[in-house]
């Protein structure tokens, strides 16, 4: 078979776009942090990339994407540990040729980003030792079965394949694998470790809104990889998902601000932020099997909802630091639901009728089952994992490390840099930075308020 040159292009542009998503993300993290542990945060982000690709590699694909034998309908085998024997022709879905270690490559950008999406939910207070094993772990045990599950099937009629794909359930990009996955998972870890010294009666705001702009942007402009990059070749399957990966975060977002302005008199950017990324998050699993009108429809109700979501935990009293249980667990089950009814043969004759294009409750029953059955196992496998991390090595900073910071405390860093600065009165005189307070009273107005010389 030929290698089709134009969509191997496009699937290792869309593994680029992917990966770019995990520094987009430790951005979004990292603004919503506190400034003493924003590189912490970021940080937890950045070495998934590292764990994970390496044992993507070794043997997460195998897992994921190869038969388990007598087991193929819940996990895969070692077949193909270490990239060995793979197939060097995959075929995408118009019946191309692309290489399939193209193809490795993207999904393991896949594996990457739902590992660091959990980091946001335990910010200031876990171990970071404990989180690189976690990560591992958490792969090993969760990742890899759950996408072998939905998406592995050996291609041929009536043959082998993931149970929750032979039921029929459809997921095109990772509502369940990834963002209900890393959403429910995240939660049973907030459970393991804990709340946050203070919280919630402390505020505990983002310390860097610009951070924050600037990370879900990178989401959204690598998300178009994320879903449009699944059909796995360039066309018209990639670009419905493209305009309604579009069309869904516009909703989204706009549906979220609205809320704001309703609920709380104002409309925030951080608002604006966290509906970018609802939006995203529903659209994923739904981006190649409704219409345009059909994916504004599920951004209106996912950023409605998961706006509303977010303050469950004040409510609960789980402290989900960064809201990944509001936006990506809650946004990842209205998706994966509303494809029961919204979906249409219309768009996409892979996929199936929901409700509304006359396919009756079927589907939606089906959805309803990936959802229950990938909340439950993620949930009990991830607090079962943090609960063992924790005894062995303790899965949480102490209370002095973490009212000093993560930053200082774990990485003997700081982001930010509020030192002396040198002046040109003589090798051992200072001035203190204004990183303090001016005093009260109008002092800053004086020479002698605005800065005090130190003597070495």
């Amino acid at each position: 078979m030929k290698i089709d040159s134009g969509n191997t292009a496009w699937i290792l542009t869309s593994a680029a776009l992917v990966l770019l998503m995990t520094p987009g993300l430790a951005f979004f993290y990292g603004g919503m942090s506190r400034a003493k542990s924003v590189l912490n945060m970021m940080m937890m982000s950045f070495v998934s990339i590292a764990t994970v690709g390496m044992v993507w590699i070794a043997y997460g694909w195998s897992m994921a994407f190869t038969s388990g034998g007598g087991l193929s309908s819940f996990v895969g085998g070692f077949s193909e540990w270490g990239l060995v024997g793979l197939e060097t022709v995959a075929t995408a879905d118009d019946g191309t040729g692309i290489p399939q270690l193209a193809f490795v490559a993207f999904q393991a950008t896949f594996a990457i980003i739902t590992v660091a999406l959990i980091s946001g939910a335990v910010a200031d207070r876990a171990k970071f030792g404990a989180w690189v094993v976690f990560t591992v772990v958490w792969a090993t045990l969760v990742y890899f079965p759950i996408a072998h599950w939905v998406w592995w099937s050996d291609g041929e009629e009536g043959g082998k394949a993931g149970w929750i794909f032979e039921l029929g359930a459809l997921d095109f990009a990772g509502g369940t694998v990834v963002h209900i996955n890393a959403g429910v998972a995240a939660l049973a870890l907030v459970l393991v470790l804990g709340k946050r010294r203070g919280w919630p009666k402390e505020p505990m705001r983002p310390h860097n809104l610009p951070f924050v702009l600037l990370g879900a942007g990178l989401l959204w402009f690598g998300w178009f990889g994320f879903n449009a990059g699944s059909a796995g070749a360039a066309n018209e399957i990639a670009g419905i998902a493209f305009i309604n990966t579009i069309g869904a975060t516009c909703a989204a977002a706009f549906a979220w601000i609205v809320v704001e302005k309703l609920r709380d008199g104002s409309s925030t950017t951080l608002g604006l932020a966290s509906g970018i990324v609802a939006g995203l998050v529903a659209i994923t699993p739904a981006c190649a099997f409704v219409t345009p009108l059909g994916s504004i429809a599920i951004g209106l109700v996912a950023g409605a909802v998961c706006a509303f979501a977010v303050s469950l935990k004040y409510k609960l009293g789980y402290d989900d630091a960064l809201d990944v249980v509001g936006v990506h667990m809650v946004g990842g089950i209205v998706g994966a639901l509303l494809i029961g009814v919204l979906a249409t043969t219309a768009v996409n004759e892979g996929g199936a009728d929901g409700l509304f294009a006359g396919g009756g409750v079927s589907l939606l029953g089906k959805q309803a089952i990936a959802v229950v059955a990938t909340l439950a196992y993620s949930f009990v496998a991830t607090y079962i994992i943090a609960k063992i991390i924790d005894l062995v090595m303790g899965f949480r900073v102490s209370e002095d490390d973490e009212a000093a910071g993560l930053d200082s405390t774990a990485h003997a860093e700081t982001a930010y840099d509020f030192g002396t600065i040198r002046t040109g009165g003589g090798s051992g005189a200072t001035l203190a930075a204004a990183a303090a307070p001016a005093p009260a009273g109008g002092d800053a107005d004086k020479p002698e308020g605005a800065a005090k010389k130190v003597e070495a």
